[in-house]
């Protein structure tokens, strides 16, 4: 009987005693959740890749890009007339929206325009078409205003069919940056980085005397 007593004693302890503890499964549930969201959020800090256009579908309006301009597309209310539009386009500043209501868009723009050759309309009545003219036609844009979401420049992809209606200056240009995009992708020095090498090495066969150990070409 007494066998039996103390076997039924220690059968009988309260689960909390026990030294392993495990986490209730609905907690659990909700730390996986937690962490997967905070993973999402902190992608959503680095540069994104680009739409379509070689801009970014954001939540009030959407852009695009080439060389020489770039395209902002907002949508507003079917049916709001012209005259509701305010649109104000600055050198170094944009401004955007409806008349009574925050603006949709207002901010530094991420590099100057030229003013006189940028305008707006508005498309069916139902979205606002903003054109900007880039005033230095020679790099990508990584967003429209600054402070706005990013995109990753190096995954932009200009149309290779489109590079002959370029000029010789600017189709020079994208064509330098689409090379220089493919090397950095390798891990392979760019134009400049090349020039820059064999600077050195001229100087380097003008000079066999002078200590070099220290030079750096990028």
């Amino acid at each position: 009987m007494a066998i039996i007593s103390d076997y039924n004693e220690q059968d009988n302890k309260p689960l909390s005693s026990s030294p392993v503890s495990a986490k209730p499964f609905n907690e659990t549930k909700v730390e996986e959740v937690r962490n997967a969201s905070e993973a999402m959020e902190e992608d959503k800090k680095g540069p994104l890749a680009p739409n379509i256009g070689n801009g970014l579908d954001l939540d009030n309006y959407s852009w695009g890009q080439s060389m020489q301009e770039v395209n902002v597309n907002i949508s507003v209310p079917l049916g709001t007339k012209s005259r509701f539009i305010v649109c104000d386009i600055k050198k170094s500043h944009l401004t955007v929206g409806l008349k009574g209501q925050p603006p949709i868009i207002d901010g530094e723009l991420y590099r100057p325009v030229k003013v006189e050759d940028c305008f707006w309309s508005l498309e069916d009545q139902k979205s606002i078409s903003v054109l900007l003219t880039k005033k230095d036609q020679i790099d990508w844009w990584k967003c429209v205003v600054k402070g706005e979401p990013e995109l990753d420049t190096e995954k932009v992809e200009p149309e290779t069919s489109r590079l002959s209606e370029l000029d010789p200056e600017t189709r020079s240009n994208v064509e330098k940056i689409m090379f220089d995009q493919r090397q950095k992708a390798m891990g392979r020095p760019t134009i400049d980085d090349m020039q820059k090498e064999e600077m050195l090495k001229t100087f380097m066969a003008q000079y066999p005397g002078m200590d070099f150990s220290r030079a750096k070409t990028s």
